[in-house]
């Protein structure tokens, strides 16, 4: 994939999962001129740079890529493999500086979602992630270990005072009008709207804000059989009769429970189950709720990989979105396993998945706790976001929401947490 032509380029991107939920730009042209302008920033900031010194991070990454061979060809590889045109960084040097710069700065809204650049991470690897070294890179464990430390510094510095400055009424702030319509904050509970950044005490304090109870009732309150939806979102997958392992990097990314539950012992509960997936977009609630009532047997957060889509058939152009499936099996995720109430119900596991950013996934509930359906079980702080429950086999007798149907993952059906998506039996 090294030689990509600029159809490729377009078709790729088109149907990146930022795209479609809502944090790229859907003019792929805004991509290169915020590249172009990140880049002259870091190149005009360079001699203060370099007094100041690295963040602890970066300089991990740096020092990984000088003394391992291995991740330095493939990051120099996936820089230079970008098509010439697209090509902003042009070193592993400017790479690390781009890196610096996004992770001491807060994102901005942007009112034309053909410009939207909430995901700045995303935006500088998008064309990275597309070439053959790009794909191997973001696979290769140490690399993903020294970016998964480079977005947690970042997650800090989101859950800090020092981002608040983007949580403002100006036209580029999260207070604005147009984003205040676009995040439906009408739905959600603002502390206090005469405080300075109407009382949000960071931007990840907003980013995971917390819905209005009345806003997404609990469906059969008292009744087992109704199952309810974990988060907001859209359906991108219902899955029957799931087998123990498949090759989930092919094309159609089948699920793999081996793989997606990490070889834990209760994988075998559910083999011939079912699974039902949905994806956030950036305006969604990013808490997440019991579908069930019941104990929690186990919870545990799995640390894998954030930036890496399926290959799926070579230059297969749904490799973005369509990564999903694949994605349930190898990005950093969330494993709460909640035991029903209901013997016919058995146990269900709640996966929520990191894509791109952060890929940050707090669980707040831990083994022994009585949950209630409805209940909280964690969030998202800020990055992108997916949702896998798994459910044991005979446990469901049919689904109350309908399957995508089209090509688009964004034509799924929507759904809202608390709401009926299946009928136990």
């Amino acid at each position: 994939m090294s030689n990509l032509t600029a159809q490729e380029i377009d078709a790729r991107y088109q149907s990146h999962f930022g795209v479609v939920a809502g944090y790229l730009p859907t003019n792929r042209e805004a991509v290169d001129a915020w590249q172009r302008e990140l880049i002259a920033e870091v190149r005009a900031a360079r001699p203060t740079a370099a007094q100041r010194g690295r963040c602890a991070s970066v300089a991990a990454l740096a020092a990984l890529i000088e003394v391992d061979g291995i991740v330095r060809m493939y990051v120099e590889e996936m820089i230079r493999q970008v098509p010439a045109p697209h090509r902003t960084i042009e070193t592993v040097e400017e790479l690390l500086d781009a890196l610096e710069t996004i992770i001491t700065t807060a994102p901005l809204y942007n009112p034309d979602p053909a410009k939207r650049n909430s995901f700045p991470m995303s935006s500088l690897f998008v064309y990275m992630m597309m070439t053959r070294a790009g794909e191997a890179a973001f696979r290769n464990g140490p690399f993903n270990d020294a970016l998964r430390n480079i977005l947690k510094e970042w997650c800090a510095f989101l859950d800090g005072e020092g981002s608040l400055y983007v949580l403002n009424t100006g036209e580029d702030g999260w207070l604005s009008p147009s984003a205040y319509a676009y995040n439906k904050l009408d739905e959600f509970v603002i502390p206090d709207r005469s405080a300075p950044h109407w009382g949000w005490r960071s931007f990840n304090d907003y980013f995971h804000r917390q819905i209005k109870s009345e806003r997404r009732p609990v469906a059969g309150p008292g009744d087992p059989r109704v199952i309810v939806s974990a988060n907001d979102g859209t359906v991108y997958r219902i899955a029957r009769g799931v087998k123990a392992l498949d090759r989930f990097w092919i094309k159609g990314q089948p699920y793999s429970l081996v793989n997606m539950l990490n070889a834990g012992e209760l994988v075998e509960r559910f083999v011939g189950g079912d699974v039902f997936q949905s994806f956030l977009s950036g305006a969604d609630y990013h808490r997440w709720r019991a579908p069930v009532a019941g104990v929690v047997r186990h919870a545990e957060v799995v640390e894998a990989l954030m930036f890496s889509d399926a290959e799926s058939a070579g230059t297969d152009t749904t490799a973005g979105t369509f990564s999903q499936g694949y994605e349930a099996s190898v990005n950093t995720r969330g494993l709460v396993y909640i035991e029903s109430d209901d013997p016919t119900i058995g146990m269900v596991c709640v996966i929520p998945i990191g894509i791109t950013e952060i890929s940050s996934v707090s669980i707040q509930v831990r083994a022994g706790d009585r949950v209630e359906k409805g209940d909280e079980l964690g969030y998202f702080s800020y990055g992108g976001s997916s949702m896998c429950l798994v459910f044991q086999p005979g446990a469901i007798d049919r689904f109350t929401v309908p399957a995508r149907s089209g090509g688009n993952p964004d034509d799924g059906p929507p759904i809202l947490v608390n709401a009926q998506i299946a009928a136990a039996r």
